[in-house]
């Protein structure tokens, strides 16, 4: 009986913390309804006088980015700003040919008389936040506007976002992620869906009550003083935004996140590209919590009400560590619950599961409502999308514990980038994409394994107790199957 036990202990303590977890997304949701309702009434910078608007600097931090680095200059070079107090940094850490490429296409944007430099380190010390603090020693401006290698700002960006630095308190402005490629792929949908819910409730519901948000990576402007101010850009985690976001936050930096401007950008089209995103972040996301949480804990001019949201959004990669728990557990909860009558009254914390997923269906809801609209049809959609985001995300559960776990134990690991691939349509090849993953991970094998081993669990459905089988955990299982089927399959045949 102690095995069983311990199984019930850490299956329920898993469905508590998600169930945390949920009730803090509801809470977000509350926040971010009322918050559409609101007018914004910000300060703004008049740029009809020339006195009021400051020179900003444009960071483009790259690395082998052989078949982005045209489209992204010819897209910056159209930004609307007066060109004398608009200065590019492209801070290229490239390895390969397309370093003579890009200072091709740089070159002939200076002949157009826009200040645009080619900035090379000799090492990648750092990664990218390395590049970022190189470039800022010789920043002219005094805002720093940040942009990925597939990021695609609309002209008048910098015009949308720069006065609301007139508030002399706001570190950082950010803007929402668009995708250009958003139904390219049911991969790219599912990470659409997800990044639509950070990027609304999320994002919305904590700022708008002065909870701490983080600055995206990109598609956003800092102040320069606030960047040094919080104490620079570090290397030490795998989420340098999120690190420099909570450090500005904690000496009283405002940020200030605008729902209303979409920066378009590109999502990873095959899974070993998704894979390496989501571990980067997963990892990086476990490593701010253990450089973060003592400092947030200890914090006096953090409400306690902030305290609990930020500490959340910090656990937010770790709640996979749950999941997959849960996953692993439940079968074997399947067979001591029907084996042990007198340990039935334990089972109802089963219910937690079923209560955290319909509170995620309805913040979800919302995000997917104001983006395809609401109505009958647009739900049923997006009953079907849900259900596929949830599956796949629980099947991406293996891959993203490890991840996690290695930034909770201080494992450290180089910055991998993420490959872009320049592709908008189903007719846009990636086959032949150089900088991509050859061979799947070894977790792969086991990702297959746990695809057979949810299938033993719908079988158990029909044979466990004496009545004729239970299905309750039947729905659950098949989500399971199918999420960790998918993300196999897709990593053993969806390479070049």
């Amino acid at each position: 009986m102690v095995l069983e036990y311990i199984v019930i202990i850490i299956y329920s303590i898993s469905l508590l913390l998600i169930l945390m977890y949920a009730i803090a997304q509801l809470n977000l949701l509350f926040n971010y309804l009322k918050a559409r309702k609101k007018k914004d009434t910000s300060e703004k910078l008049d740029f009809s006088n020339p006195k009021e608007i400051p020179f900003v600097t444009i960071q483009l931090p790259v690395y082998n980015e052989l078949y982005v680095m045209k489209r992204l200059l010819k897209n910056i070079a159209k930004i609307e700003y007066p060109i004398d107090k608009l200065e590019i940094q492209v801070l290229d850490d490239s390895t390969d040919e397309s370093v003579e490429t890009t200072a091709k296409h740089i070159k002939e944007i200076q002949d157009k008389g826009i200040d645009i430099q080619h900035i090379r380190r000799t090492n990648r010390q750092g990664f990218k936040a390395g590049a970022l603090k190189e470039g800022l020693k010789i920043a002219k401006g005094e805002f720093i506007a940040i942009f990925d290698a597939d990021f695609l700002p609309q002209k008048d960006w910098l015009l949308q976002t720069v006065p609301y630095f007139k508030n002399e308190n706001i570190g950082v402005v950010q803007t929402r992620w668009g995708h250009i490629n958003r139904n390219y792929s049911t991969l790219t949908k599912i990470q659409a869906f997800a990044l639509d819910a950070h990027f609304t409730l999320e994002q919305v519901g904590r700022n708008s009550k002065g909870h701490f948000i983080n600055f995206n990576g990109t598609a956003g402007v800092w102040r320069k003083e606030c960047i040094y101010d919080a104490g620079n850009w570090e290397g030490d985690t795998l989420t340098e935004d999120l690190d420099l976001s909570y450090r500005a936050q904690l000496k009283n930096w405002e940020f200030k996140y605008l729902e209303h401007v979409e920066t378009p950008a590109e999502l990873p089209v095959i899974i070993s590209a998704a894979r390496s995103q989501q571990f980067r972040w997963n990892k990086g996301g476990a490593e701010n919590f253990q450089k973060m949480m003592k400092r947030v804990i200890k914090s006096d001019n953090v409400s306690l009400k902030t305290k609990i949201h930020s500490l959340l959004h910090l656990l937010n990669s770790s709640m996979f560590t749950c999941i997959f728990l849960v996953a692993v557990l439940s079968i074997p909860m399947l067979y001591i619950k029907n084996e042990y009558e007198h340990l039935k009254i334990y089972f109802y914390v089963m219910s937690f599961f079923v209560v955290s997923s319909l509170i995620f269906f309805i913040c979800y809801w919302h995000m997917y409502k104001n983006i395809y609209g609401g109505g009958f049809k647009n739900f049923i959609k997006y009953i079907g999308a849900f259900f596929t985001f949830f599956s796949i995300a629980m099947g991406f559960s293996l891959h993203n514990t490890i991840a996690v776990l290695e930034g909770h134990l201080g494992k450290k690991s180089e910055f991998v980038r993420t490959p872009k691939f320049n592709i908008k349509t189903i007719k846009d090849g990636w086959k032949n994409n150089k900088y991509i993953k050859k061979k799947p991970s070894i977790h792969v094998v086991l990702e297959g394994i746990l695809a057979i081993y949810f299938v033993f669990g719908m079988y158990s459905a029909f044979v466990v107790g004496n009545q004729g089988g239970d299905f309750g955990l039947f729905p659950f299982h098949f989500m399971l199957f199918v999420g960790f089927s998918y993300v196999f399959f897709k990593s053993v045949f969806s390479k070049a």
